[in-house]
């Protein structure tokens, strides 16, 4: 895909990009590179945490991205990263080690192995990344790098062959397995199929995935990094999925999507006896964002009024039932600050939820295109420059760009 076609109106200030990371390389390995690949951050709209027990979700992937500039070469792969320690091991060597949990290098060598798992032969390149993807905080950035080697991957070794899909199964494999993040398959699916996309996870194998044509005309969408980092909330994030899956376990099943809704309900009154108030609420985000997506993904394509409704309702499940707007015993709680920020300004106007895995990291909202610019200055006043941003839906995967 072309530069000038994926960029649109803001293709000027991403072609200093490229050139800035083309030269980064230079300066870095002393020759040019041959070529430029890109992976997007994503909007996770709704289905909050719902993923990792095979419900349904709406994301999108948005105009932010990860450039890295590339060259392929024998044996050995490099990766240099503003901000990260260099990841550098032989393609071969992707057996899990010790001591990397955590690190890039994990990330790589996990997709490595999916690769050969799929019967590659995977050699090496050299790389320079630069993003403009907030890190940590919510809109995937981890994703977006996983996506991005494996486009890389997928172009010097497979013919581009892998489909998206399989890279995003690729991704979560080594997100999970690896580098030791529990995660479903949302985020590395919404982008590595770009746009904006209903997936239902009931078949993890196989998941429904539909295109959306969304009609949104009149809004721009606004992402708010409210201050945070999600590299020390592992722990929060896993509570979710094992506190939702204690309960499915009372029932036999290993996600809640196999156990009805009428059971639950049924079920209430020996479920509370032995599980947190907690875990039964998450339980009830579960089954009601599922009814959720699967309106909204409908309402986005003609009824924009009831399509915000959806969102807002998504948020305040997310808040009151799924509980993960906040660190529990955190007395700054950024995310329910934004909220009501942004609540306050819009006075009934768009929608606001929190956006992504919560607890520390982004809130998401549709604003009114005439007001979203003072929207921005509004929120930035609350939580600096540079950390709001108005983004847009990007119509690509993990691409190789030709400019």
């Amino acid at each position: 895909m072309t530069a000038n076609k994926l960029y649109g109106k803001n293709f000027a200030e991403n072609l200093k990009r490229i050139e800035k990371v083309k030269q980064a390389f230079i300066d870095s390995f002393g020759f040019n590179c041959s070529d430029v690949f890109s992976s997007s951050g994503r909007a996770e709209i709704l289905g909050n945490h719902t993923d990792h027990n095979k419900g349904c979700v709406l994301v999108g992937a948005i105009d932010r991205d990860i450039l890295a500039a590339c060259s392929k070469q024998s044996g050995k792969i490099i990766i240099k990263s503003a901000g990260f320690e260099d990841v550098v091991l032989q393609a071969g060597d992707y057996q899990k080690k010790q001591g990397e949990k955590g690190n890039s290098v994990s990330l790589v060598r996990g997709i490595l192995k999916g690769f050969a798992d799929l019967g590659y032969t995977v050699g090496g390149f050299c790389a320079v990344t630069m993003s403009n993807i907030f890190k940590g905080a919510g809109v995937s950035s981890s994703a977006a790098f996983e996506i991005l080697i494996c486009t890389v991957i997928n172009h010097y070794y497979c013919s581009g062959k892998v489909t998206p899909l399989e890279c995003a199964k690729i991704s979560q494999y080594a997100e999970s397995m690896y580098f030791e993040k529990p995660c479903g398959l949302l985020d590395q699916s919404g982008i590595a199929f770009g746009g904006i996309n209903y997936i239902d996870f009931k078949d993890t194998e196989n998941p429904e995935i539909k295109s959306i044509t969304p009609k949104l005309d009149g809004y721009d969408i606004v992402i708010t990094n409210c201050g945070g980092d999600h590299s020390n909330l592992t722990a929060h994030y896993a509570a979710v999925k094992q506190e939702m899956q204690q309960i499915c376990g009372f029932f036999g099943k290993n996600y809640l999507r196999e156990v009805p809704f009428d059971r639950f309900l049924s079920e209430l009154p020996s479920i509370t006896k032995k599980f947190s108030g907690r875990a039964v609420l998450r339980a009830f985000h579960f089954y009601e964002e599922n009814i959720r997506v699967k309106s909204a993904a409908k309402y986005i394509t003609y009824d924009i009024k009831n399509f915000l409704n959806m969102v807002n309702l998504s948020g305040e499940s997310s808040y009151k039932l799924l509980q993960n707007c906040y660190v529990p015993q955190d007395d700054i709680q950024r995310i329910p600050l934004a909220i009501k920020l942004s609540q306050s300004f819009l006075n009934g106007a768009g929608a606001v939820r929190v956006h992504g895995g919560g607890f520390e990291g982004t809130i998401l909202a549709f604003v009114p295109c005439k007001i979203s610019a003072e929207y921005s200055k509004f929120m930035e006043s609350f939580f600096g420059g540079g950390n709001v941003i108005i983004t847009a839906i990007r119509n690509a995967g993990g691409i190789r760009l030709e400019y």
